[in-house]
């Protein structure tokens, strides 16, 4: 491609709505516009990258045994409410009406619409296991779409379905999807890191994420300093002693105008481990829906809320009102775990726990000796507290630590979630009717774009690996001679007959100009073409980021291939 010819609007400032390194460099070089909130135009160059990622996720996904289809972005929304998630899903799921008064809805994701398509084809067991994926536009309606390609609306994600006749053919197919994961990021060049996970609103029981770790990652995730042990925080766990106090009666203490655990333990003159935080939160969706749950921490721990989701099989948490909390016996400010007519759900930490201290349900009152297994009835217990940095490992004697990541691609082990209810169905070798099992694997493509710039950047801009590059070498014109565009011609055509990508900057433009295209785009390798070098038979070649190095005119072609061996 000739510079001349190339859609590639660059820019010289950091637009002022792009936040993060990904964002800003990848509109001022060229590969991405805006056309609405959270919704973008890939440029040439964009989309270049994209296809150089596709061609790596489709030659693994076959590898790994998996057959790509492609299932529409309109979605029936009669498939949702047989699936029971037209509701449940929310706001992000866009819901629109055809000219006939069908419901619809732009696909955020596909289960619903592969267990369609493989209940009406699934006859035997003996067509099972199959792996179906696709790479598709996908659309979320987020509520606050940011950091351009990282968090939009619309995005491009690969995601795969496969289908089981028994739980140890899924468990064989998540290994496989996980050790395919693995070969994909480690080809992209990512440093990366797999960690267990949530399943979140999908369902299913077992789930791991893999995130590209950057200091700009949404998520926080968890690692062990000795062991591979690593999740995300909403799902962490880790090893704190118990807090143990003085084995003493339960007593009621004055505490005027004292509420925050900080205030109370100085006011006590005790340690903040030995208060309990007592939390509670109006349940929705689930077993217990509308009621109300306390929830019971460590003075000098943090809730987290998707664990305590998760314990009592909700949908959603709302913070209870102070109304709420009187209903349940409680004071707001003052409220501890004793007497309240409600769930009241313990840490795992304060199960053996003695000697605490706790809101007393009274006005300017709080209780010492706190005895759990003694003084609260019908307590239950559930990990629920954040891991948090020098924490024990769960598995072994090493400490936890924290990282940020950008979650990148997603492994769930589904089992029968969807497939129940959207009656995949199969005949057993017992000749009995039978529910497939299912596995759901996706991967952000488009996101990988930001993320694999959130590690691939300098001070000048991008710094693609070679095979993921829009063009592995840009020839830089310098001489003004009709003899030097000759010699950049000819080569240029020498490189494209090899398979090279190549862009030709023969622009009448300043050498700095050309220069600092070329190094803000990302191109690997530069071939700087100049009248003075041919005088004496030599052209410059320039690896992104490294020294110039003279080359004979001849070998020009045999250099440039070394190098990206070399990759």
């Amino acid at each position: 491609m000739k510079y001349s010819q190339l859609l590639a609007p660059t820019l010289r400032e950091d637009p002022a709505d792009a936040e993060v390194i990904s964002h800003k460099l990848l509109l001022r070089a060229g590969y991405i516009r805006r056309v609405t909130s959270g919704v973008y135009n890939y440029l040439p160059l964009g989309l270049r990258v994209l296809r150089n990622i596709e061609a790596i996720i489709r030659q693994e996904m076959n590898h790994a045994g998996a057959q790509e289809l492609l299932m529409p972005a309109v979605q029936p929304g009669d498939l949702w409410q047989k699936s029971g998630r037209w509701e449940k899903y929310g706001p992000e799921l866009l819901r629109f009406k055809d000219r006939h008064d069908h419901e619809s809805c732009l696909g955020p994701t596909h289960e619903e619409v592969i267990c369609d398509l493989v209940a009406r084809e699934l006859r035997s067991y003996k067509q099972l296991p199959m792996n179906l994926y696709q790479i598709q536009s996908k659309f979320r309606d987020e509520i606050r779409p940011r950091f351009g390609l990282m968090r939009g609306r619309e995005f491009i994600m690969k995601d795969a379905y496969s289908f089981h006749a028994d739980q140890q053919s899924l468990n064989a197919e998540y290994q496989n999807m996980f050790d395919t994961y693995k070969r994909i990021f480690t080809r992209l060049g990512l440093k990366f890191r797999p960690v267990e996970a949530d399943n979140g609103s999908i369902g299913g029981s077992a789930s791991h994420e893999f995130h590209v770790l950057a200091e700009s990652g949404e998520d926080l995730i968890t690692h062990c300093s000795a062991c591979d042990y690593a999740a995300n925080i909403e799902r962490a766990q880790s090893r704190r002693a118990t807090p143990a106090g003085s084995d003493s009666e339960l007593t009621e203490v004055n505490t005027p105008n004292v509420t925050s655990a900080e205030d109370v333990a100085a006011f006590l003159g005790a340690d903040i481990a030995l208060l309990v935080k007592t939390l509670v939160y109006r349940i929705e969706g689930g077993p217990h829906d509308g009621q109300c749950v306390a929830a019971c921490v460590r003075g000098d721990d943090a809730l987290q809320e998707i664990k305590l989701t998760r314990a009592v099989q909700a949908t959603a948490l709302q913070m209870a009102s102070d109304a709420d909390i009187s209903d349940i016996g409680g004071i707001t400010g003052f409220i501890g775990p004793r007497a309240l007519s409600s769930l009241v759900i313990f840490d795992e930490s304060l199960r053996q726990a003695d000697g605490l201290i706790a809101g007393a349900n009274k006005v300017d009152t709080h209780v010492t000796g706190l005895n759990v297994s003694r003084d609260i009835r019908d307590a239950q217990f559930a990990d629920l507290r954040q891991t948090r940095e020098a924490d024990g490992c769960p598995r072994c004697d090493g400490t936890m630590s924290y990282s940020r990541g950008i979650e990148v691609g997603h492994v769930f082990e589904l089992g029968t979630v969807y497939s129940e209810p959207m009656e995949v169905i199969f005949q057993d070798q017992q000749g009995k009717r039978s529910v497939a099992s299912m596995g759901c694997y996706g991967i952000g493509v488009s996101r990988l774009i930001a993320a694999i710039v959130e590690q691939c950047n300098d001070a000048d801009g991008i710094a693609w690996p070679a095979h993921l590059a829009p063009f592995q070498v840009v020839i830089i014109s310098m001489g003004k001679s009709d003899a030097c565009m000759d010699v950049c011609e000819k080569l240029y055509h020498e490189l494209k007959q090899a398979d090279i990508e190549t862009l030709w900057d023969e622009r009448k433009e300043r050498p700095g100009v050309k220069f600092k295209d070329a190094e803000l785009m990302g191109l690997p390798i530069q071939i700087i073409i100049g009248d003075r070098g041919l005088e004496n038979g030599v052209v410059e070649i320039r690896e992104r980021g490294r020294d110039k190095q003279e080359v004979a005119q001849e070998a020009v072609l045999s250099s440039v291939r070394n190098l990206l061996d070399r990759e």
